[in-house]
Formats: structure tokens, sequence, C-alpha cells
């Protein structure tokens, strides 16, 4: 069984990569835990809610949905949710079980973070994209009008708890999302898992079991690794936002409804890699294999109509923004990731536009 443990000044728990481990939910109830609030979506319930209820079987528990979709990423749903567990007796000694995806993730971890200051969660992610990234590290929030994820909280989980079989029941194109991510882990730190991923494309889209287990558990080992030395962003840890200061702001452009996360982080690891080139950063041999592998797992939706400018007047409400100076995560070589701000706009305005016009990346 692959176990993960993430260390921080307020936590320290396990990342579980093992198929089946949602049996073992209840296990993971701190000693004297209330009444277990369980955070998730119809479809997702559906699909898999039956180890998670033959795992509460005993325990006083009750099932929450949120709407689906980014758009719905916003506070007025967890008020709604939060109301709902006053009214089923929620108290502090209450957990909550975060079930789904990534969405599910960030909203069930805030909405724990936030009911009378802060109850316990365990994240149990459904969707690929959720093992590999919201799962793993406490960043908790929903999103502004205006940028993604601009109100929240770190708030650990007590525990994290990845199925690699439910991906299989997963739609193509949320299954290719994921992926997006695991591409970015390899890009930011682990030369090996981009290796496999380039190699073993056929078998990874196949969702062959095997190199299914091996790319979320290496993504997963990665970024335990990377919370553990800098638990709320103020070093390292901002070495995962490789592709997301662009991908951010062309989510919040086109207003939440037209990407899945994990396409607006492949496009903007387009526009990273070709500032990175522009910036000197990077050599045309590494920058042409990364567009390679983002591209063979695509594609991802039109970027018609989507103007460059109004991407990069964007790019100063992201959060790594610091004193109005764009923090950019860029690639250096395959494995190997700088931070720098030393970044002219004109250079990112022109990586955009590259990125806009890379029409093999899109349908």
């Amino acid at each position: 069984m692959p176990e993960f443990l993430v260390t921080t000044p307020t936590n320290r728990y396990p990342a579980i990569v093992e198929r089946g481990c949602l049996r073992s939910l209840a296990a993971h109830l701190p000693k004297g835990a209330g009444k277990v609030f369980v955070v998730t979506e119809w479809d997702v319930w559906q699909l898999h809610q039956g180890p998670v209820m033959d795992s509460l079987a005993g325990h006083p528990h009750q099932v929450l949905f949120l709407p689906g979709g980014e758009p719905n990423k916003r506070l007025a749903p967890l008020e709604a949710l939060a109301g709902q567990m006053l009214a089923g007796g929620a108290d502090r000694t209450s957990v909550v079980v975060a079930f789904g995806g990534g969405i599910v993730n960030d909203m069930g971890g805030f909405l724990a973070a936030m009911y009378m200051r802060g109850i316990p969660v365990i994240q149990a992610p459904t969707t690929l994209l959720a093992q590999v990234d919201a799962s793993v590290g406490g960043k908790t929030g929903v999103n502004l009008a205006g940028g993604k994820n601009l109100i929240g909280a770190f708030h650990q989980p007590l525990a994290v708890l990845i199925d690699p079989a439910v991906v299989d029941t997963l739609p193509e194109r949320e299954y290719r999302a994921g992926l997006y991510e695991i591409i970015k882990c390899g890009i930011i730190g682990d030369a090996p898992l981009f290796d496999l991923l380039e190699s073993s494309r056929n078998d990874v889209l196949a969702r062959q079991s095997e190199v299914v287990d091996r790319i979320i558990g290496d993504s997963v080992r990665l970024k335990a690794e990377v919370v553990s030395a800098d638990e709320r962003e103020g070093g390292l840890r901002r070495v995962l936002n490789l592709g997301h200061t662009f991908g951010h702001a062309l989510e919040a452009e086109t207003g939440y409804g037209r990407f899945l996360h994990g396409e607006a982080v492949a496009w903007g690891m387009r526009a990273a890699t070709r500032l990175a080139l522009d910036a000197g950063l990077l050599a045309a041999a590494e920058a042409k294999r990364m567009d390679a592998c983002i591209e063979s797992y695509g594609p991802i939706p039109s970027l018609a109509g989507i103007g460059a400018e109004a991407i990069a007047a964007r790019l100063s409400l992201d959060k790594k923004t610091r004193q109005g100076r764009v923090h950019f995560v860029l690639p250096e070589a395959v494995g190997r990731v700088r931070i720098t701000a030393d970044i002219a706009p004109a250079l990112a305005l022109e990586a955009i536009r590259f990125a806009l016009d890379g029409a093999a990346l899109t349908q």
C-alpha cells in the first residue's frame, strides 16, 4: 500500500494510494468523532457510494450535495451546506468527508475550515485531477468572479484516501484533464515520471491499472514532499503553480465554464514553456519536448475569440502576485523549474499570443 506522509507544522497525515482504500474511511476518524457529514455531488454519489456507506455503517452520518461545475464554486452553496449541518446537529466533534472531484475537495475542505472555526476533514477524491492536485496539501477555497480560489484557507486533512480504481468511470475528457496535472508534476520535479508519460502514452490513455497506479503514486509523492517542506506557499510550494498563473487567468476570462481546470493548466503550461524559451531559460529542444507531450494527451476546447490582452490583464489578479509583480513558474528543463518575477510584460503577452494561436492543442 503506497502511503505518503505529509508533515506540516499544523498536522501530520497519510496520503494513501490503494485500490479499495475507501472502505477504510471510518478507520481514519478520530477517537470520539461525532456525526460525519459527507460532502459530494449527486453523480459521484450514485456511482461510488458503496464503499463509503459500507465503511460508515453504524456511525452517525449525513450526505450533503453540492451543485456541480466550476461556476458554482462560490460561497453561497457553502452557506447553504453549513445551514444543513447546523440543522443536522453538527458540532466541533463532527467530521467532514469531501468525496468527489477537485471542486468538492476544495469546497468541502473550506466548509470544514469555516464551520465553528474549524472541524476535521478527510479528503476522498474521485477524479484523477483531484487525486493528484486538490486533495493533498490543505488548500481549500472558492472563486470570485474576478479570480480563482481567491477566498479560502489552509486546512490540512486527517487523511487523503486515493482509490485509483475510481478513475475507470471518468469520462475521457475528465481523465485527460487529470493527466495534464501529472505532466506538470513531471516537468517541475520528476523527470522519470515525464519519461513514462512519453513512452507509455497508449497504456496511460487505456487506463492500464499498473501504469495508472504508478503515475498517481509518483505525483502524490512529489506533492507530499513539496507540501511537507512548505505548507503555506512561502517558497518551494510555489513550483506547483506551473501553468496555473496563465491557466487561472484563462478560466476567469471565460467565466469558468469553457475549460476544465486541467485543460486550462495544459494551456498555461504551453504559455509558460514559450515564455521560458523567449526569456532564455529553456532550450528549444526541451520546449519542443514539453509541448509535444502536452499535445499528445489533448485536445482541449477551442481557444477562439479569447483576447491575449484580456488574459494578460488578469495576471496581476493572481494569488501569486506580490506588490504588483507577477511571479511566474517557468521550466528550465524536464524535472526543473524556476520562480521569477523578472519578466517583461511584453514577453508574457507574446507567450499568451503564442499559446492562444496553438491550433495543434485544441479541438
